[in-house]
């Protein structure tokens, strides 16, 4: 198999697992476990398991890069996923999926004010189109069904805060390895998630003891499948494939998280099918526009401001 292939099939291999994980970490909060003490419980073993293998690939780092590393950390582990698991816990499979596909455009906002990179007119259409069918989407939420206004915004604060580390991480990511930064990055968050005292309360609560082999299969799946082995597939991939392509994957998670949906319904587990309706596919269309637009190379397209 070609190794472009490989590639290809790593970026899907990734977000297919982080599709099952809208249903699996659903399902484990908080009846396990709490948000809070999920975070800990997977930013712990996934910085573990980052250190085993850095330690075979070790590469110093500047002293100097120490600031930008520890704010990677806050905004791409400890606030991400504060907000994540927290929104994902009080709202639907659907509705996050959905939302997280803001990611991109909000990246390009950053970039905008951060990078000072200059806005390209289309770019902005589908900035425009994307936040337009976001800010509808999250409106049809109904009270009745498995999703929440609040935890759409903790959903929506969480796609922000992991854009700005996109943009922060950028510049680390020219000097360094992929698995220096991720390593780095994964132990500043990891510190940060130790200040946070939910963790640690929600986290003593669990009765590892009692909980039954399937409920501790999972919680696995979500520490290893889930946050360990989708980084090191995306640092395989992108030794290959372009940012902007490997982007365009994120297309497919709310394809495949509807899938999942259906498959639980089907095998009698948790029905997330009443949070599917017509508007909210057609709102889904618009984001998936707007970010197919911002992300489109474009470069026979002037940048506004500049002919």
């Amino acid at each position: 198999m070609q190794p472009l292939v490989k590639s290809h099939l790593a970026l899907f291999a990734v977000n297919l697992l982080y599709a099952i994980n809208y249903l699996v970490a659903k399902d484990l909060m908080p009846g396990v476990m709490g948000a809070n003490g999920f975070i800990l419980l997977r930013i712990s073993g996934a910085t573990l398991l980052f250190w085993l293998v850095y330690s075979f690939r070790f590469e110093k780092i500047k002293p100097s890069d120490l600031l930008i590393l520890a704010s990677c950390g806050l905004f791409g582990v400890a606030v991400n996923q504060l907000f994540f698991f927290n929104g994902l816990m009080r709202t639907s499979p659907v509705n996050a999926s959905v939302i997280m596909t803001t990611t991109p455009i909000l990246v390009f906002i950053l970039s905008i004010f951060i990078l000072k990179e200059k806005p390209q007119i289309i770019k902005v259409i589908g900035l425009v189109i994307g936040a337009s069918g976001a800010i509808l989407f999250t409106l049809q939420t109904k009270q009745d069904s498995t999703s929440s206004l609040l935890g759409d915004i903790f959903i929506f604060a969480n796609a922000a805060s992991y854009a700005l580390y996109m943009v922060l991480v950028k510049p680390l990511m020219a000097r360094y390895k992929p698995l220096t930064v991720i390593t780095w990055v994964f132990t500043f968050g990891l510190i940060f998630v130790l200040c946070w005292p939910l963790g640690h309360s929600e986290f003593q609560g669990t009765n590892f003891g009692e909980l039954s082999t399937n409920v501790l299969a999972r919680l696995a799946f979500v520490v290893v499948g889930v946050t360990f082995l989708p980084y090191l597939l995306m640092v395989y991939a992108m030794k290959r494939v372009s940012p902007s392509v490997s982007s365009t994957y994120i297309y497919i998670q709310p394809v495949l998280t509807a899938f999942f949906i259906y498959l639980y319904f089907q095998f009698g587990l948790t029905n997330y099918t009443a949070d599917f309706s017509f508007g909210k596919i057609l709102c889904a269309l618009f984001v998936f526009i707007g970010v197919y637009l911002v992300i489109k190379p474009s470069s026979s397209h002037a940048p506004i401001g500049k002919e």
